[in-house]
């Protein structure tokens, strides 16, 4: 067991909040926590630990990130769900923080055994996504597990307003909306492009987060890489497709254009995000969970003042029409994408037009602001 920080005597309600990622790049749960810190919780962060994850940074409340045996499939899920009860059960606590389905069941079950209250806090729509979808057994598991304890949920936290309807429609229950937006930006420490192993001659576009997985559009923009000059796409993050790309890229024969950048710290992202040029989210809206998704990368490249090139879906339509920060993609053609990209880069009286947006939306666009619907959540539970 690894504690992060421990503190004799922190004062406040013990309260355990779990996830099944690494914890590193998680940021939602980041600021969920350092919220509840700030308003006098005692914190304890559970997690897992993969062979490749990043060293945890320092935290003023305790973290705890299980080995498992497992890394994927069922006996993965099996061995989750199982160690973290049994931490549940043996770790004293007023309060438990459920971070998306997959945590969901061990909370529940320990909520009911010590009588204790439960927050769920649901990241996106999970039964209906790609992976899921797939694969109609597992989805009906999961979809049947949230069926049977989603409307037991006194608490319920989401994401955007799309999904909190579709969970309303379903269960009767409307979650309340946390958007999932950054801190402000500071930038700790400026650096610039070639401290950062950039080229400084070449247009930057960036697509960065921690699920760069199947049908994000990451697969069409590389392929449009070979119809754009004078610029490079600047990939930063994991996800399920990168050892897909960085296959397509040598396949393509466009190493020069693509440059791939593994899990960074936050600071260092957003870095690498406020020296690029354009940021991308190209969710494609092949099911119902990217249809209403706000990718937490959107709100990073307004932080970072650049401009955006979007998927035109519902949420995220919204946040760039209403603050004019950037523009659509009219397809998922890697030809169209390429000459949107090409467009907007020719256009420099709009691009600067839009970063000068982005820098006016960041100020409203920010987790300052934002963390006040999560405190009156959990203004009671003090």
């Amino acid at each position: 067991m690894l504690f992060r920080k421990k503190r004799k005597g922190l004062p406040g309600k013990k309260v355990i909040v779990s996830v099944i990622n690494d914890l590193v790049t998680d940021q939602r749960v980041k600021k969920v926590c350092d919220t509840l810190y700030e308003m006098g919780f005692n914190i304890t962060l559970v997690g897992r630990k993969l062979p490749g994850s990043l060293p945890m940074d320092e935290r003023p409340y305790r973290v705890h990130r299980m080995k498992i045996l497992f890394v994927k499939g069922p006996l993965f899920y099996a061995e989750y769900q199982w160690r973290l009860f049994v931490f549940l059960l043996f770790h004293k606590a007023g309060l438990l923080v459920s971070n998306d389905l997959d945590t969901l069941l061990p909370n529940f079950l320990i909520s009911r055994i010590k009588k204790i209250p439960l927050v769920y806090d649901s990241h996106e729509y999970f039964t209906e996504v790609p992976e899921l979808v797939a694969n109609p057994v597992k989805q009906k598991i999961w979809r049947k597990l949230e069926e049977w304890i989603f409307p037991r949920l006194k608490d319920v936290i989401t994401v955007n307003d799309s999904i909190a309807t579709l969970f309303e429609k379903k269960y009767g229950k409307r979650p309340v909306v946390v958007r999932n937006v950054p801190p402000v930006f500071k930038g700790k420490k400026e650096v610039s492009r070639h401290e950062l192993g950039l080229p400084e001659d070449k247009k930057i576009l960036i697509l960065q987060g921690s699920g760069i997985n199947i049908q994000r559009g990451a697969e069409e923009m590389v392929e449009a890489m070979r119809y754009i000059d004078n610029a490079v796409l600047l990939i930063v993050g994991g996800g399920d497709v990168i050892d897909v790309l960085k296959e397509k890229v040598r396949t393509l024969g466009i190493e020069e254009k693509v440059i791939f950048k593994g899990k960074q710290p936050f600071e260092r992202l957003m870095q690498y995000t406020a020296v690029s040029d354009i940021g991308l989210s190209l969710d494609k809206d092949t099911n119902i969970n990217y249809r209403y998704s706000l990718p937490n990368k959107l709100f990073d490249y307004l932080q970072a003042g650049i401009p955006v090139l979007v998927s035109n879906l519902v949420e995220i339509r919204k946040i760039v029409e209403q603050y004019e920060t950037g523009d659509f993609i009219p397809s998922h053609n890697p030809q169209e994408i390429a000459e949107k990209v090409k467009e907007m880069l020719a256009n420099q009286e709009q691009m600067e037009k839009w970063r000068k947006n982005a820098t006016f939306a960041a100020r409203q666009l920010n987790w300052e602001h934002e963390s006040e619907i999560l405190k009156s959540v959990y203004k009671k539970y003090v």
